[in-house]
């Protein structure tokens, strides 16, 4: 992950190294603010920052607030309001109100908590932190109590008075097959924030040449993807056309909590797949979560065209379920 998503752990080796760390949150957002609710900045004791709240609008102005409320020990909920005739000066085109949620860690956001946080972040648990503005208490959520939040992945107000900020594991992609198909979908993934994994026994189609910097796993498909892992937070593509290839990771990925599961095929190789399937025991119920001919119908001929077929669907089953 890059340091902008390592917040959490960022501020607690701040805290526990004793430079002292301050969280910014935002809460709420209206009009063109460009950032979304849970995103977060934090600010060292030595006015050190990474992250962002607002993309640099009021980054300052933050800041000026986190120290004092270091100093303080106190939380603080902030409102910036930028008008239409100023607000391109700042990066608010169209104007907008930011509402940012200020903690220090420790004095008023429990170390304990905060580690758990980023425990369960290297565990890859979806965790959840609820803060109340009337009284100030603090809670962590699992995601069995609000799946829809956690499906979306969606901080934002949970009542008028808590706020809740998501922390979903980074999402995940496992490719079954180094095909053209996977060359053009890799960096799409990586670009909407997948960590691609590049799955292939195959060592001449799975090399470092065809998919620089990528990881990639030789072992068999039903191993491979027990390595990777298979989680609520990971797609899995099968692209091979091989169904010795194939089917191995597909009985595995539907074995599991994975969201999405996709298969490159024909309708008539899909109804063939399906056959095998069955015949291994899987029920129908289970068979159709698969999304097969993979990709939403665009018309795609392309092996670029495809791969965003298949990112479109993804997406589409990770935000709407």
């Amino acid at each position: 992950m890059m340091q902008h998503d390592t917040i959490p752990e960022i501020a607690l080796d701040w805290h526990q190294s004793g430079k002292g760390a301050v969280l910014a949150t935002v809460v709420e957002t209206w009009g063109s603010a460009p950032r979304q609710a849970g995103s977060q900045l934090v600010i060292s004791g030595e006015g050190e920052m990474m992250g962002s709240v607002s993309g640099g609008c009021v980054e300052g102005a933050v800041v000026v607030e986190a120290q004092e409320a270091l100093a303080a020990g106190e939380p603080r909920l902030l409102t910036y309001g930028v008008s239409d005739d100023n607000a391109f000066s700042v990066g608010l085109a169209c104007g907008g109100t930011i509402r940012i949620l200020v903690e220090p860690v420790g004095a008023v956001m429990p170390e304990t908590m905060l580690a758990q946080i980023v425990t369960a972040r290297a565990a890859r648990t979806p965790i959840a932190y609820g803060v109340s503005f009337d009284g100030w208490t603090r809670r962590l959520i699992p995601q069995d109590a609000m799946p829809a939040r956690f499906r979306s992945d969606k901080s934002g107000m949970e009542s008028p008075e808590e706020f809740v900020a998501l922390f979903n594991p980074p999402l995940r992609m496992l490719i079954i097959g180094a095909v053209h198909i996977a060359q053009a979908l890799v960096p799409m993934a990586r670009l909407t924030g997948y960590d691609p994994v590049v799955i292939d026994p195959r060592e001449a189609f799975a090399s470092e040449a065809r998919f620089p910097g990528v990881r990639l796993l030789h072992e068999w498909p039903d191993e491979a993807v027990r390595l990777a892992g298979l989680d609520s937070r990971t797609a899995v593509v099968t692209l091979t056309h091989d169904s010795k290839l194939d089917d191995p990771a597909i009985l595995s990925a539907l074995r599991s909590p994975v969201f999405y599961v996709g298969c490159l095929g024909s309708t008539r190789t899909h109804a063939k797949r399906v056959e095998r399937l069955r015949a291994a025991g899987l029920p129908d119920a289970v068979i159709a979560r698969l999304h097969a001919p993979v990709g939403l119908a665009i018309g795609a001929k392309t092996p670029a065209e495809i791969a965003v077929s298949i990112l479109a669907q993804i997406t589409d089953v990770l935000r709407r379920g």
